[in-house]
């Protein structure tokens, strides 16, 4: 997992794990996932000045979400909770859970098994099941709930679970 200045990073490099409840303290690996792309979608405030020729942009805010995508595997925790938000058409608080994204090219100097991360409630939106001919598929999107939380992420299974830690201030 050590990278050198130069390298390019692999997209397995930044991998999401994701609390089975909204509280959860334990994050459990997504795998299977074909698709989790993130999009920031700015706002903008847009405008031209009648003296100038070009116009003006200014991010005034965001509307994080990732796109999601996997192949339906039976016996896997997390798919299970995209499965029931979509087949039982769930709403409110029992359609959101945290995701921990753990970045495994920056590492915390003096540890060797602490690395940075980013926590977020997303609320699931189911998009489309079944669409595949090859494996039975989900699909959506991950809209954000709550702002991002800095920190570091850690754990002791080899990295099928870990465990988030809050930047000081956060």
């Amino acid at each position: 997992m050590s990278l050198a200045d130069g390298d390019v990073l692999n997209r397995a490099d930044k991998v999401a794990f994701m609390g089975l409840t909204l509280n959860a303290t334990t994050f459990n690996r997504m795998k299977g996932f074909t698709d989790l792309g993130n999009s920031k979608n700015a706002s903008t405030y847009d405008r031209r000045y009648v003296d100038e020729r070009q116009e003006r942009s200014d991010v005034t805010g965001y509307a994080p979400e990732k796109s999601y995508a996997f192949d339906d595997t039976k016996g896997d925790e997390v798919q299970e909770v995209f499965r029931s938000v979509a087949d039982d058409e769930l709403t409110g608080a029992a359609a959101k859970r945290p995701v921990v994204t753990v970045d495994f090219s920056k590492p915390v100097s003096g540890s060797d098994n602490t690395f940075e991360a980013r926590k977020r409630v997303y609320t699931i939106i189911p998009d489309a099941d079944g669409d595949s001919t090859d494996a039975y598929t989900y699909s959506g999107t991950l809209k954000a709930a709550e702002t991002y939380v800095k920190g570091t992420a850690t754990s002791s299974d080899n990295w099928e679970t870990c465990s988030f830690t809050a930047e000081a201030g956060e």
